[in-house]
């Protein structure tokens, strides 16, 4: 055999690449594992993976690899879409010249591996390219993909575009991607995929609040616990696209990459472009997808180790309003009732006495701070706290000194022109080294003479007309490099220091900026019925440990709306538990049942922040049923936010446990009370007493709570209740009675007799 043939399996997944003729690797098959598969199975793999020669289409089987050639016949889009000046070099006739395994070159033949890396290399002499393309399997079955094209020329080649493509079977016919927007992300929406491409692209300069996230191509009907899926994610902070595409033929395939802006891919002689990892992850339901992504993001190195710190923000305490005396009094109520972090937001800098001015002087204020903010860092680091801050590194107001000083530093479409203000702001363009070193050495100062634990970095505007100037040219791409490498220099110089990725509320969230950063801010609303959603979903890509979530004021900044604090409580525990609250309005008794809540999640911390997560479908659309689970303790959270046309939810199911082990499940009341409506007292039957307890102390098995499950209470709207189920042991499962005798009766031996 001419060619490499590589079949990789880890976890519960399969991944067989085809380089055979020394072609760009193409994929017989990602999917579910193939068990005892041998080198002569590969081989009748790729007989029967061999496409038909269709009516009126090329002679020859077109061929579909993970960059996409057109001179295969292949009419869905090109994985490379580019030119030379003269408009030559657009359609490569690849061929591989190498292939590395984990680093080491393989000869041509059939190979059986595990998870690997592996990395073709391919070129084209007549068009002066080179390409590289790296596909890797983790331990736990979660793919990725990356190309790389380099010019080989004696002119300039322009890169329009380079995809990574993944082939998907046919029975996965619906789509389910993430609208969403500010105050509202990671909105859910299902469609069928027909003959066409669904496109999905992100031109903020960022990942959105309406980013596809994770772009989902399943069996119609898919849900949380069942239906077979393929997933796609593309890794990059800056514009981007995901698409799913089905042709005539009845191809199928979803991918992804970077959004290239005019310019930016252009290659010099001897320059390359790489694009960004496209994860690809199958599993039966989107829990399985899910947990694949949590379990490659907490095996990774430099993920958080430490116990994620309970944190207050006050930004919704005081907004810019800082004043010493009043920051002081909120750190010492923090401290009393359990907070770790204490983080100082907006406000404390050059002249941003409001969100028009002083944004890009990353001095503290004399103003507002005379003897800067060792006071008040001191008063949260005696109080047992880490001190936090916030920054807004990319940003500045045109009323700044550092815009006045630079305007040139702008990114700008050049002509003379600033782009659109919005909230009062532009772009530093981080791609010109000066304002590079510039930002890096303000953030340096702050951190070497402070002991800052943490860093919020928000990212509060789209990047519009994102040029540099004196020329314009588009600056979006070395933006988002610019940005990773600030972030890596920081933490290099700083290892302790933890950044939180917050674009917008919820944007710039993507495994690429995981890859550095150690918390997510999920979204500016805490409405806890906006949160059971926004959690939700936010849990597709990235697990509880890593997703802000704080507990709201009594009254929502964003919506307005008005909840009791054990709902407001028991939504955000499942997540990086924080606190959005002027302290100083509650009172002892909020304050006492708050500091029970914490109590209880650094209690439970472990669990919360290292069990798999699982979902439940449920029919009633304001209905929550999630939870984690691990071989010792699960703790699932039952939601409702709206009035349900039955007066319970029924029989619910409690997924993730071990099926032959026995488990006691029973509330918990981390505040000190259920929470109960109003008028309601424990002598309420189904809802203070047994069967409120359901198991009661009773024993009862893991498979009959995943199969048979629970009933449920009546709660009203805006509430919650919190399960722990606690395993007790194995089951025992009684002997197996003695086979019956083969006495019969008289019926029988006549039947047996007429009918032999």
């Amino acid at each position: 055999m001419i060619g490499w043939r590589l079949a990789l399996q880890a976890a519960d997944v399969g991944l067989v690449l085809d380089s055979t003729d020394r072609r760009l690797p193409a994929v017989l098959h990602w999917g579910a594992a193939l068990p005892g598969l041998d080198a002569a199975g590969v081989d009748a793999l790729a007989l029967v993976s061999l496409p038909p020669q269709l009516p009126n289409a090329p002679d020859v089987p077109v061929r579909l690899s993970l960059v996409p050639e057109q001179r295969t016949g292949w009419t869905g889009r090109p994985g490379l879409t580019g030119s030379r000046p003269d408009g030559s070099g657009w359609s490569p006739d690849w061929r591989v010249d190498e292939v590395f395994v984990d680093g080491l070159p393989v000869a041509e033949g059939t190979r059986l591996l595990g998870p690997a890396a592996v990395s073709f290399r391919a070129s084209d002499a007549a068009a002066g390219l080179a390409l590289t393309v790296d596909v890797e399997l983790s331990p736990d079955g979660l793919a990725r993909a990356r190309a790389t094209v380099r010019n080989d020329g004696a002119d300039d080649y322009r890169v329009d575009e380079l995809l990574v493509a993944f082939p998907v079977p046919g029975r996965a016919r619906e789509v389910l991607d993430f609208a969403g927007r500010w105050t509202k992300e990671r909105v859910p929406q299902r469609q069928p995929l027909r003959v066409g491409t669904h496109w999905r692209e992100g031109r903020h300069g960022r990942t959105g609040a309406d980013s596809a996230y994770v772009l989902h191509l399943g069996t119609p009907g898919f849900g949380f616990a069942d239906g077979e899926l393929w997933a796609v994610h593309t890794a990059w902070s800056g514009n981007h696209v995901h698409y799913a595409e089905r042709t005539a033929s009845g191809d199928q395939v979803i991918g992804g990459g970077e959004l290239l802006l005019p310019g930016e891919g252009r290659l010099a002689p001897g320059a390359s472009y790489t694009g960004p990892w496209v994860y690809a992850n199958h599993g039966l339901g989107l829990d399985a997808v899910a947990r694949r992504f949590h379990r490659w993001l907490r095996a990774r190195p430099g993920y958080p180790q430490t116990p994620r710190p309970v944190t207050l923000n006050v930004w919704e305490a005081v907004y810019f309003d800082q004043d010493l005396a009043r920051l002081t009094d909120l750190a010492e109520r923090a401290a009393a009732i359990g907070v770790e972090r204490f983080v100082l937001d907006d406000g404390w800098f050059g002249s941003r006495r409001n969100d028009r001015s002083g944004l890009g002087d990353w001095v503290v204020s004399p103003d507002v701070w005379p003897d800067g903010l060792h006071p008040l860092v001191d008063k949260v680091t005696g109080l047992g706290m880490q001190f936090s801050l916030w920054f807004e590194p990319e940003m500045v107001n045109p009323d700044s000194d550092v815009a006045r000083a630079h305007p040139e530093w702008l990114m700008q479409p050049g002509g003379g022109r600033l782009p659109v203000e919005s909230r009062f702001q532009q772009v530093l363009n981080l791609g010109i080294p000066e304002a590079y070193a510039h930002v890096r050495d303000q953030l340096v100062a702050l951190l070497t003479e402070y002991p800052i634990a943490a860093i919020k970095w928000d990212h509060n505007r789209d990047l519009v007309d994102a040029g540099t100037w004196p020329t314009g040219a588009a600056g979006v791409h070395e933006q988002t490099r610019a940005f990773y490498r600030l972030v890596d220099e920081l933490k290099a110089r700083f290892p302790a220091l933890e950044v939180e990725s917050c674009a917008s509320g919820g944007g710039r969230i993507d495994l690429e900026v995981m890859s550095r950063c150690d918390r997510v801010w999920v979204s500016d609303c805490i409405d806890p019925v906006e949160r059971q959603h926004l959690n939700r979903w936010s849990g597709q890509l990235l697990p509880p440990e890593l997703l802000g979530s704080h507990i709201a004021s009594g009254r929502s900044h964003t919506t307005g709306r008005t909840h009791a604090l054990g709902f407001r409580a028991a939504t955000a525990a499942f997540g990086h538990l924080g606190i959005e609250w002027d302290l100083a309005k509650a009172g002892p008794a909020e304050l006492a049942e708050l500091a029970s809540w914490i109590d209880w999640y650094k209690r439970r911390r472990a669990v919360l922040h290292g069990g798999e997560l699982v979902r439940v479908d449920l029919p009633e659309p304001g209905a929550f049923l999630h939870g984690v689970v691990t071989p010792d303790l699960a703790i699932y959270n039952l939601c409702l936010t709206e009035t349900t046309d039955a007066a319970t939810l029924g029989q619910v199911v409690l997924p993730g446990l071990d099926p032959e082990a026995l488990y006691e499940v029973r509330p918990v009341e981390p505040g000190g009370v259920l929470d109960l409506p109003p008028g309601l007292d424990a002598g309420v039957p189904g809802l203070g007493r047994p069967p409120w307890t359901w198991s009661g102390g009773v024993p009862v098995s893991g498979r009959m709570l995943g199969t048979v499950g629970i009933r449920t209470p009546w709660l009203p709207p805006d509430r919650c209740v919190i399960l722990e189920v606690t395993r007790l042991g194995r089951l025992e499962l009684p002997a197996v009675p003695p086979a019956p005798s083969r006495a019969t009766s008289p019926t029988q031996d006549r039947l047996r007799t007429e009918f032999p």
